[in-house]
């Protein structure tokens, strides 16, 4: 029981300090440097073995799941404001682009070689995000045709402004529209739904009758202990789909393919 409590306090001391680091930093730019290494150290903690047999152990149970559930909401909010700084830093010409987009094309680069994108691509990415590394980093690799979704206005405008300055305003569209009001949705070869983004089964609800018979999705979720960072996917797909599950273990989300089944084609 011991190691129940102890567990329980790592939870509750993580969300502390991501709460406060978060507030001082929007007060202080040069605390974002703190608040990034304290997000650090949450991916660290979701990827340690020992953590997941805690969570297998004492997951289930009412207090662990409240403040798992509190340390994904404060974690969530603090990525999407240091998103947003680190697009600021993006637009004013203070990042190195080239050493960023290389991070990230070595860190998504078997995960888009198993998603089959090529410069022919129509990319749909939901949940994009202010500062969109996997979306920018799509159209520089491949030279796919990209949209990208937010519900955030903010994130919409910064993600704009981010391609604009990287010289790949060209390739990539922003957007807030809704799933149904977009028109790209039928045009998509390929679909990413961002691991921040809540409610992934009601978007596949959404995409259902829009999308092209052969349109891939990529889903990107944590579920277990990966939740604390990520939201996950809790019920079995509906028979209206087929997936593969093409990465998991160490890394701080899981990622599955999914293809509709002929059923999900409305009209076809």
């Amino acid at each position: 029981m011991k190691s129940k409590y102890a567990f329980l306090l790592s939870l509750r001391s993580l969300e502390y300090e991501i709460k406060q680091l978060n507030a001082y930093a929007k007060e202080h730019e040069e605390c974002f440097d703190l608040l990034q290494l304290k997000l650090d150290s949450l991916c660290q903690f979701m990827t340690l073995e020992e953590n997941d047999r805690q969570w297998l152990a004492w997951g289930s149970q009412e207090e662990i799941q409240l403040y798992g559930t509190q340390l994904r909401e404060t974690s969530v909010q603090a990525l999407c404001e240091m998103e947003k700084y680190q697009s600021a830093l993006a637009i004013e010409n203070r990042l190195n682009v080239s050493e960023y987009i290389e991070i990230l094309s070595t860190s998504v680069r078997s995960e888009l070689r198993d998603f089959q994108l090529d410069q022919r691509s129509k990319v749909l990415f939901i949940g994009s995000g202010a500062f969109p590394l996997s979306a920018l980093t799509i159209a520089h690799e491949t030279g796919a045709e990209i949209v990208c979704l937010d519900i955030d206005p903010e994130a919409v405008e910064k993600g704009r402004k981010v391609a604009d300055t990287w010289g790949l305003a060209d390739r990539i569209v922003f957007s807030g529209k809704a799933i149904e009001e977009l028109s790209f949705v039928s045009e998509a070869t390929h679909i990413v739904i961002a691991s921040l983004v809540r409610n992934k089964l009601d978007i596949l609800n959404d995409l259902k009758g829009r999308i092209q018979p052969d349109t891939r999705i990529l889903m990107r979720y944590g579920n277990g202990l990966k939740s604390l960072f990520n939201y996950p996917v809790e019920e079995e797909l509906s028979d209206d789909w087929q997936k593969t599950s093409i990465s998991a273990g160490k890394g701080f989300y899981e990622t599955m393919i999914i293809e509709p089944k002929h059923s999900v084609i409305q009209g076809r």
